[in-house]
């Protein structure tokens, strides 16, 4: 069998950039994936010319201007700026949390007006020590941010009431005193021109990969294969479950190809209202300004995750946190494994900080 330096379990971005760096060091990387293509979660695929985010919307930012370069080295990325929309109960609601919000809310026209009514409304709750995610948003920003956008969209993604989540999930929340629906604070955003297969297929010139792979199926086979093992799958099955499996949310997309050039104008609406069982619609085209004549969409489902579906993000709460620090004892003990990304260190992350701790990590 042929020798290698590393094999890498996952090619997503952490698997991805590892690769490059080991090939920049003039090792040889073999890069397997259990799924039929490259890419991991930020994989696209092109339906009516237009690049579908498979696995849900990845948009990019960072305000790590060596890492916007780095990026941009491999593909250039466009200006698309996230500016989400909320729906509830059939009315519309920029997000982040900002004037425009406060305007549509309240009619609100001055940050004067808009900071009273906030503080009106979290003095009138009268929470002083938040003891669940409720109490902690109402505390932050007030009834009616809360029951309008907060409450069932949070619902609807972790699958429990909020008076049953942890206050520390928000620990804040994003409120603006002007006038910009520019979701994140990033100095650089955007979508790579032609998909985020551009940036994978970039970072993996060179080595050699293998889909349709399940390291578990032959994990002594794989293992024998490198000598050394980067490992971005679940933390947990990677120890056979020896201490109990952490638990996950996943996402089912119920995806269609309309018709029409424009089904919703914007790239990403969120359905905050219980009744509405998906949590958002994604609009692909609009994150590169496409003007084909047809569109496709794709209406997101959270729920448990189950053996068979795809993990997508932990759940943070006591039980799972205590969890994987236990698991993390025993990874930090494997000599030849480095653990990375979001399902080997249980962590939600954004896509920059992926990158960053593969640029980090000691290969």
């Amino acid at each position: 069998m042929q020798k290698y330096d590393y094999l890498i379990v996952g090619s997503g971005l952490f698997g991805a950039v590892c690769a490059y760096r080991a090939m920049q060091q003039g090792k040889r990387v073999l890069v397997i994936d259990k799924r039929p293509q490259l890419g991991g979660n930020i994989y696209c695929e092109e339906v009516e010319g237009i690049n579908v985010h498979k696995y849900g919307a990845h948009i990019f930012h960072t305000s790590n201007k060596q890492l916007w370069q780095f990026v941009n080295q491999f593909v250039e990325f466009n200006r698309y700026t996230n500016s989400p929309v909320a729906n509830y109960e059939g009315k519309l609601y920029n997000l982040p949390f900002n004037m425009n919000t406060f305007y549509e809310l309240w009619g609100v026209k001055t940050p004067a007006e808009a900071q009273a009514k906030i503080e009106e409304q979290r003095k009138a709750a009268g929470i002083v020590n938040p003891k669940n995610l409720e109490e902690q948003a109402i505390s932050l920003v007030g009834k009616d941010i809360y029951e309008k956008l907060i409450k069932g969209y949070t619902e609807k993604q972790w699958g429990r009431k909020c008076t049953e989540l942890p206050a520390f999930i928000i620990k804040r929340l994003p409120v603006r005193f002007t006038f910009d629906n520019n979701y994140f604070n990033s100095d650089y955003q955007g979508i790579p021109r032609g998909g985020y297969n551009k940036l994978i297929e970039g970072l993996l010139k060179g080595a050699d990969t293998k889909t349709g792979a399940d390291f578990f199926a032959d994990r002594e086979g794989y293992s024998k294969m490198a000598d050394k093992v980067i490992f971005t799958g679940k933390v947990d099955e990677f120890f056979d479950y020896k201490l109990g499996k952490l638990e996950y949310r996943t996402v089912r997309f119920e995806t269609e190809t309309l018709n029409m050039a424009n089904y919703q104008g914007n790239a990403v609406v969120n359905y905050t209202a219980a009744e509405v069982p998906y949590t958002r619609i994604i609009e692909h085209k609009h994150f590169e300004f496409g003007t084909q004549p047809k569109t496709v969409i794709s209406r997101e489902y959270s729920s448990e995750w189950t053996e068979g579906s795809e993990p997508f993000y932990p759940v943070n709460d006591q039980r799972n946190g205590d969890l994987y620090a236990q698991y993390k004892k025993l990874a930090d003990q494997q000599s030849n494994v480095i653990f990375g990304g979001r399902l080997a260190e249980y962590k939600y992350y954004d896509m920059d900080k992926v990158i960053e701790s593969a640029l980090a990590a000691n290969l």
